[in-house]
C-alpha cells in the first residue's frame, strides 16, 4: 500500500520529536533506528521516559520525587510522589508575547483576539474572586458553560487555586446535568442563561433553577449573560453574581495552590453506559506532563502554533484544547454548530484565524465529503498545516478526499484516545507516512496491543485494544467508589491488571493502529460519546415504553447507525405520534445528536442470567461476527429472544452495507 503522504526532510528536521530525539541521543546516549524502537523504549522504560518528558521540557514540579512511578500494577499507580505542581503556573511559564493566548468566535460573533497579558489578568480576577468566596483547594467548581472564553478564564483560576474542575455543555438536558453534579457536590457554579446552536437562541434559565435546586451544596452562582434575554431576575434568589462583575475583583497576581503531583484537577463524566456516569478523576501532575507529551511531541505544536479541535464543554476533547496553551500555541475555539450557516463554516474559520491544526470529528469530515465540499478550492488554506480527526474512526474514503480536496500535501493526524485518559492512545507523528484507514502510531509510553479472548498479543489482527502498562492521566479513582470497584469494572475486569479500553483495534507492521469501532455499547455519534444508561432513563419515565435496548454502529462507509427497539406496555401500538414523543424526551432530556435514527418494536430484550442487557453481542452480531461468539446461550435468561435479532441483521443491516 502506497502512503497517501510523507513528510519531507525539512519537515522532518523542524519536528519537536526530533528534536527530543537528538536531546537524548546527546546527554542520555541513546540511539534509536526508528519510531518504532523509540516507542518499545518508552514503554519498557517508563521511569526513564517520564523523568526525561520531565526535564526535557522544564516541566516545573517542585520538591523532590520518591520515585517516578510507585509500580507496574494498575490500578492504584502514583506517579512523582512527593513532588506539587500547579497546572495554571505551567501553563502562564509559557507566555507568548508575540502571539495571542487564544481566538475566539461563535456564530453570532466576530473572531475575537485575547492577548496572554488580558489572560492572565482575567484569571487573576476570578482566582481572587474564588478565594475571596471561600473557595479552598479540593473543593468542586462545575460550569454549564458553552465554548467561550469565559470558561477558559474560569477553569484556570479553579485549577490556580487547587480547586476540582467539571463542566458540561448548555445543550445538555438538566437531567443529564444534575445526574453529573450531584455526584461531586460542588460549592460554586459557572454558568450561562442560554445559548446559540444553529442560528437559534436556547433558553435555559428554567434548567438552572432546576439544577440548583437538586444540588443543594451550590453556594454560589456565577452568571453570563450569554444570549441577552434578560432572564437573570428568575435567578435572584439563588445567591447569584454576574460573570463580569466577578471580572472586577481586583487583582495584580495570581495566588497560586501547589498541590501533590496526583492531586485531582478535574473530573470527566463517562457517558454512562453502566448505571450513571462515571465521574472519572485526573490528577494535576499526570494531566501536565501527558498533555506536554502528546501535543509537543505528536501534534507537532510550537510556541505560537495555532490549535483548533472542535468540541464542547462537555467532551474531553475541550480539556485537550486546553492543553496545547500549556505549549505556548495559540487555543482557538469555536462555539456552535459547525454546519450553519453551511458546512463551509468551519472552513472559512480555519482562512480567519490562518489556522496551522484544524482538528475535527470524522463524521464532520465525512459529511464534507457527502456534501462534495472542496475547502482547499473553496477557501485560502495556505497556513494549514495538519488535519486532526477523531471521534470515531476514519474511513479510508475519509482519508481520501482530505487530500484530493483540501491539500495534497497535508499531515493528516487521525487519533483515537478517551475521557477515560484525556489523551490519545494511538495517534500521529509528523516525521512518518500517512496510509489511507491507519493511524500512524502508538502514542510514546501508551504500550496499547490488540489482544484476543486468552490474552495473547497479536500484530495483523482485529483484538481488544489494551493497555498493559499505566499511563500518568489514567483516573487516579472514579468519584465516590468504594474500593475501587467501578473503576477495575471498567477496565480491568476482562485482563486482570491490564486495561480493556473497549475499542477493536489491529496493529499493523508497520506499528501503525486501525480501529474498527467500539467492541462496547457507547453510543459515540460525531465524537460525542453517550451511554446507553442515559437512553434508558430518559425512555424510563414514558408509561408506553416497558422495555429498550439501543445499539450504535459504526458502518465501513462512515456513517452512523443506531436503532432503538422498544417492547410497549399492554394494548400500546407504536405510532408515529409515540415515535415522535420517544425521540423528544431524548433530545430535551438528555442528547439532541443521540435521536435513534429508527425505531422498532420487539417482544423482549434479550438479557444474561445476572441480568444485563446483552447490547454487546447484539451490537457483535451486526457487526457480522460469528453467532457462536457472540452469544452463550446457557448464559441467557431468554435465550429465544435472539431470534428477532438474528432476523433483523440478515434483513435490514445486511442491506444497509
Amino acid at each position: 500500500m502506497n502512503p497517501l503522504w510523507a513528510p519531507d526532510q525539512q519537515f522532518i528536521d523542524d519536528a519537536n520529536i526530533s528534536a527530543f530525539i537528538s536531546w537524548l541521543n546527546t546527554n542520555k546516549n541513546l540511539k534509536f533506528t526508528s519510531y518504532e524502537s523509540m516507542w518499545e523504549w518508552s514503554c519498557s522504560h517508563l521511569e526513564d521516559f517520564w523523568e526525561y518528558i520531565v526535564e526535557y521540557f522544564e516541566i516545573d514540579l517542585k520538591d523532590d520525587y520518591q520515585n517516578v512511578v510507585s509500580s507496574h500494577k494498575m490500578p492504584g499507580v502514583k506517579w512523582f510522589e512527593g513532588t506539587k505542581v500547579n497546572y495554571t503556573s505551567q501553563l502562564f511559564k509559557n507566555i507568548n508575547k508575540n502571539s495571542p493566548a487564544l481566538l475566539c468566535k461563535t456564530e453570532s460573533t466576530e473572531t475575537k483576539e485575547i492577548s496572554w497579558d488580558k489572560l492572565h489578568s482575567d484569571v487573576a480576577s476570578i482566582n481572587r474572586f474564588l478565594l475571596d468566596k471561600g473557595i479552598n483547594k479540593g473543593d468542586c467548581i462545575v460550569a454549564f458553560m458553552p465554548n467561550i472564553y469565559e470558561t477558559v478564564v474560569a477553569f484556570l483560576a479553579c485549577a490556580s487555586i487547587g480547586a476540582i474542575w467539571s463542566s458540561c455543555s448548555p445543550d445538555f438536558g438538566s437531567d443529564s446535568v444534575i445526574e453529573r453534579f450531584k455526584q461531586i457536590k460542588p460549592k460554586l457554579l459557572f454558568a450561562v442563561n442560554g445559548y446559540s446552536y444553529g442560528g437559534k437562541k436556547y433558553d435555559k434559565s428554567e434548567s438552572l433553577v432546576e439544577i440548583i435546586n437538586q444540588i443543594p451544596e451550590i453556594e454560589t452562582l456565577v452568571l453570563l449573560d450569554h444570549i441577552k434575554n434578560d432572564t437573570t431576575a428568575a435567578l435572584d434568589n439563588l445567591h447569584t453574581i454576574l460573570f463580569n462583575e466577578a471580572l472586577q475583583t481586583s487583582a495584580s497576581t495570581i495566588t497560586y495552590e501547589w498541590v501533590d503531583f496526583n492531586d485531582p484537577l478535574w473530573v470527566l463524566f463517562s457517558s454512562g453506559t453502566t448505571g450513571i456516569p462515571k465521574a472519572i478523576t485526573q490528577s494535576q501532575g499526570g494531566i501536565v506532563i501527558e498533555h506536554i507529551k502528546y501535543l509537543k511531541l505528536h501534534s507537532n505544536i510550537k510556541p505560537g502554533s495555532r490549535f483548533f479541535w472542535f468540541s464542547t464543554t462537555g467532551w474531553m476533547m475541550w480539556n485537550f484544547v486546553m492543553g496545547s496553551l500549556l505549549s505556548g500555541a495559540t487555543a482557538i475555539l469555536y462555539d456552535g454548530s459547525p454546519g450553519f450557516p453551511s458546512l463551509n463554516s468551519l472552513w472559512k474559520f480555519a482562512e480567519d484565524t490562518k489556522m496551522e491544526t484544524f482538528g475535527t470529528s470524522a463524521a464532520y469530515l465525512m459529511a464534507c465529503k457527502k456534501a462534495g465540499l472542496k475547502p482547499g478550492e473553496e477557501n485560502d488554506l495556505r497556513y494549514l498545516k495538519s488535519i486532526g480527526s477523531t471521534g470515531s474512526p476514519l474511513p479510508i474514503a475519509g482519508f481520501k478526499w482530505c487530500y484530493e480536496n483540501i491539500n495534497k500535501n497535508l499531515w493528516l493526524n487521525s487519533v483515537s484516545g478517551g475521557t477515560d485518559i484525556c489523551s490519545v492512545f494511538t495517534g500521529g507523528l509528523p516525521t512518518l507516512a500517512v496510509y489511507p484507514g491507519e493511524i500512524q502510531c502508538r502514542s510514546l509510553a501508551a504500550k496499547v496491543e490488540s489482544y484476543d479472548e486468552e490474552g495473547v498479543a497479536h500484530i495483523e489482527k482485529v483484538g481488544e485494544m489494551v493497555i498493559s502498562e499505566p499511563m500518568p492521566s489514567m483516573p487516579i479513582y472514579f468519584w465516590n467508589d468504594k474500593a475501587n470497584e467501578r473503576y477495575i469494572d471498567s477496565y480491568f475486569d476482562y485482563y486482570p491488571g491490564k486495561w480493556r479500553h473497549g475499542d477493536w483495534i489491529e496493529i499493523t507492521k508497520r506499528g501503525g493502529a486501525i480501529i474498527s469501532g467500539r467492541s462496547d455499547s457507547t453510543l459515540n455519534r460525531g465524537g460525542i460519546r453517550i451511554g446507553t444508561a442515559e437512553i434508558y432513563s430518559a425512555l424510563g419515565k414514558l408509561p408506553e415504553i416497558k422495555d429498550s435496548l439501543i445499539i450504535g454502529l459504526e458502518r465501513k462507509e462512515g456513517n452512523y447507525f443506531m436503532p432503538l427497539f422498544v417492547v410497549l406496555a399492554a394494548g400500546i401500538r407504536l405510532t408515529d405520534e409515540l415515535k415522535l414523543t420517544i425521540k423528544n424526551i431524548i433530545k430535551n432530556q438528555f442528547s439532541p445528536r443521540h435521536i435513534p435514527d429508527e425505531i422498532y418494536e420487539i417482544e423482549e430484550v434479550p438479557y444474561t442470567l445476572s441480568g444485563k442487557k446483552m447490547e454487546t453481542p447484539v451490537k457483535n452480531l451486526f457487526l457480522g461476527k460469528e453467532l457462536k461468539k457472540v452469544i452463550n446461550v446457557d448464559a441467557m435468561r431468554n435465550p429465544d429472544s435472539f431470534t428477532f435479532f438474528i432476523k433483523f441483521k440478515r434483513n435490514i443491516i445486511d442491506q444497509l452495507s
